[in-house]
């Protein structure tokens, strides 16, 4: 569907970023994927080109820097002759109870998620507002339309993230580029469930990890997690000129647990 297309992914170095990475290349991309974590997104690198080729680069980016930002746009530019898909994944979560929470953590959520997702529109939309074309595809999550426990940090993002869509979607709509969000449910058998948010959501509501995965699973009319694919199907289709009607959207991706 995006055969030739010129796309930047931040936070692509594993889970869901890397899955993106992938079907971004499938789908004919050529791809510049960016993440802090410069082992990681090398190793990554390297692992794609086996099948791709040079059809991806790589560079590390924190996206809380404007100048690391600007770089990766100068630098998909340089490369790629333009911008076509900006997909902007890049994210952290902190859990813990309002009246107990560090505000030094809770600030560095805010950053992360919010103002790091202002800092990739300012740079992204201005070289597709000179192109009159573009899809710039933030990646939420349905705690941008729903509180979350204990979860104020993260959600308090996610809700001006949709908020930072909506408006960015009214100024660039006469010139051509359509910005949107999608809202994947719980990614329960991603990295970042695995390998933290069962622990911190264990002790958060004193159960132990196994009963944490099965209240997730049993607040899904679906029943069951959402996964890697799910949320690529629907980036691919706001990446495409199929979804050319579509601006200012926070697509839900939760397997019905979210409706509106």
């Amino acid at each position: 569907m995006l055969k030739d297309k010129r796309a930047v992914i931040t936070g692509g170095a594993q889970g869901l970023g890397e899955a993106l990475t992938a079907r971004l290349l499938k789908e004919g991309c050529r791809v510049l994927v960016a993440d802090i974590q410069e082992k990681q997104i090398n190793a990554t690198v390297q692992t794609l080109r086996a099948t791709f080729g040079d059809k991806i680069e790589g560079m590390t980016c924190d996206v809380t820097v404007e100048g690391d930002v600007a770089a990766l746009v100068d630098k998909a530019v340089q490369r790629f002759g333009g911008l076509d898909v900006f997909v902007a994944n890049a994210g952290i979560l902190v859990s813990g109870a309002i009246t107990e929470f560090d505000v030094a953590k809770w600030r560095k959520v805010m950053e992360v998620n919010l103002v790091g997702q202002m800092i990739c529109m300012k740079h992204a939309l201005r070289v597709m507002a000179r192109q009159k074309s573009g899809a710039y595809i933030q990646i939420n999550s349905k705690s941008g339309k729903k509180g979350s426990f204990k979860n104020s940090a993260y959600a308090a993002s996610k809700f001006g993230g949709i908020g930072l869509v909506q408006s960015a979607a009214l100024e660039m709509a006469a010139l051509g580029v359509r910005v949107n969000a999608v809202c994947p449910g719980n990614l329960l058998d991603s990295p970042l469930w695995v390998n933290s948010l069962f622990k911190q959501y264990a002790q958060n509501l004193g159960l132990t990890e196994a009963a944490v995965r099965q209240k997730y699973i049993d607040q899904v009319p679906m029943r069951r997690g959402c996964v890697y694919a799910d949320v690529c199907n629907v980036v691919m289709f706001l990446a495409s000129e199929q979804a050319g009607y579509m601006t200012g959207q926070a697509i839900n991706v939760t397997g019905g647990q979210e409706m509106r």
